[in-house]
C-alpha cells in the first residue's frame, strides 16, 4: 500500500492532479456567475468585485488543469488517438476555459473603461457554466464517479 504522505506518490501519480485541480475553476467560475447576477441585481460594488476576483482566479486555474489533463492522457493511454467520451471532454474542457477567459475579459475590459457590463455577459456566462457542466459531467463518466453501477 502507497503511503498517503509520500511526496513522490503524490506529485507523480498518473492523473491524480487533474482530479483535484479540476474542482478549482469549476466552483470559482460558477460562484463568479452567482456573484455577478447577485451584484447585478442588488447594485453591490463589494459583490461585483468578489465575482471579478473569482473570474480572475478560475481563468489563470484553467491552464494547469488543462496541462494535468493532458498530461493524465499521455501517461495513462500513451498518447493514443481520443475518440469518444475523452475527445468530447478534451474538446468541451477547451471550449469551456476559452469561455471562462472570454467571460473575465469582458469584466476586465468594463473595469478598465469604468463602464457599465455589457448586457449580453448574462448570456455569455450562463453559457459557459453549462459548458462547464457537461464538460465535468463527462470527466466524473472518465473517472469512472458517474459510471453506471
Amino acid at each position: 500500500m502507497a503511503n498517503p504522505f509520500d511526496l513522490k506518490t503524490v506529485l507523480l501519480a498518473k492523473h491524480a492532479q487533474h482530479v483535484v485541480l479540476i474542482h478549482f475553476p469549476i466552483a470559482l467560475f460558477i460562484t463568479a456567475v452567482a456573484f455577478d447576477l447577485i451584484a447585478q441585481w442588488t447594485k453591490r460594488r463589494g459583490v461585483a468585485d468578489a465575482a471579478y476576483y473569482n473570474l480572475l482566479v478560475a481563468a489563470i486555474s484553467t491552464l494547469p488543469v488543462l496541462t494535468t489533463g493532458i498530461l493524465a492522457w499521455q501517461f495513462q493511454l500513451d498518447g493514443q488517438k481520443l475518440k469518444g467520451i475523452l475527445l468530447l471532454h478534451l474538446t468541451l474542457a477547451c471550449i469551456s476555459s476559452v469561455m471562462i477567459w472570454l467571460v473575465w475579459r469582458v469584466h476586465f475590459r468594463a473595469r478598465q473603461r469604468a463602464e457599465e457590463l455589457p448586457r449580453y455577459r448574462v448570456a455569455i456566462e450562463l453559457l459557459g457554466v453549462g459548458l462547464v457542466a457537461l464538460t465535468g459531467h463527462l470527466g466524473g463518466f472518465l473517472s469512472g464517479v458517474n459510471a453506471p453501477s
